[in-house]
């Protein structure tokens, strides 16, 4: 795939997998790009060596898929390690 192809296919698999998790009101476009295309390259890790089901191939469904999984994967990893506790908050 080429670079503008990857722009796109990282904001549309970091956007729906912002949705998916509940964070799309706390990231922006370049948020949702930059998750996709790392969400991409987890996914494609996590598929072709523990899975069997290939990595990131193409712009595709499949592909969609596999870097959708691995977005919300990294999402929530980083939210275990960003949450706050709400119940100790001070008002």
């Amino acid at each position: 795939m080429g670079f503008i192809t990857w722009i796109i296919f990282g904001a549309l698999a970091g956007w729906l997998a912002s949705k998916i998790t509940g964070n799309d009101a706390n990231m922006g476009a370049i948020a949702n790009i930059v998750v996709g295309i790392v969400g991409a390259l987890i996914g494609g890790y996590i598929g072709n060596n523990f899975l069997g089901t290939g990595g990131v191939d193409g712009f595709n469904f499949t592909s969609l898929l596999i870097a959708i999984g691995g977005a919300v994967i990294l999402l929530l990893i980083v939210g275990l390690f960003t949450k706050k506790d709400r119940n100790n908050t001070k008002e």
